[in-house]
């Protein structure tokens, strides 16, 4: 496939997307939106998650510190196993129940402000 300005565009958001990404301290989650956010594409929270999606491939981008706005472990079955998203974050420390991110507030990794 030829690239275009397009797939430039998506391939550059994608690498930004990683980068913020590989910056989340260990025991610490984000969601997608604030990533979004941070980017300067709010409202494109679906692109971020497509993002890490496609990051499974590469090493290094620790795509099961990113979960949805409420603390939930929406993106899980991208992973190699069915729980393996959540076994990351307990080996990390953060506890989850019920696929959801226990004290998500207090873990809560907001670049905007992390990263000034």
């Amino acid at each position: 496939m030829p690239k275009t300005e397009a797939t430039d565009k998506k391939t550059n958001f994608f690498q930004d997307v990683y980068e913020v990404v590989k910056l989340i301290p260990p025991g610490r989650v984000t969601s997608y939106g604030a990533i979004a956010a941070y980017l300067g594409a709010k409202g494109s929270a679906r692109m971020v998650g497509w993002a890490l999606i496609a990051s499974h491939a590469q090493q290094g981008i620790p795509a099961y510190r990113v979960v949805n706005r409420n603390g939930m472990l929406t993106g899980k079955q991208h992973f190699e196993a069915f729980d393996a998203m959540q076994a990351h974050l307990e080996s990390e420390g953060v506890q989850v129940k019920d696929d959801k991110v226990v004290d998500f507030d207090k873990l809560f990794w907001d670049p905007a402000k992390e990263l000034l």
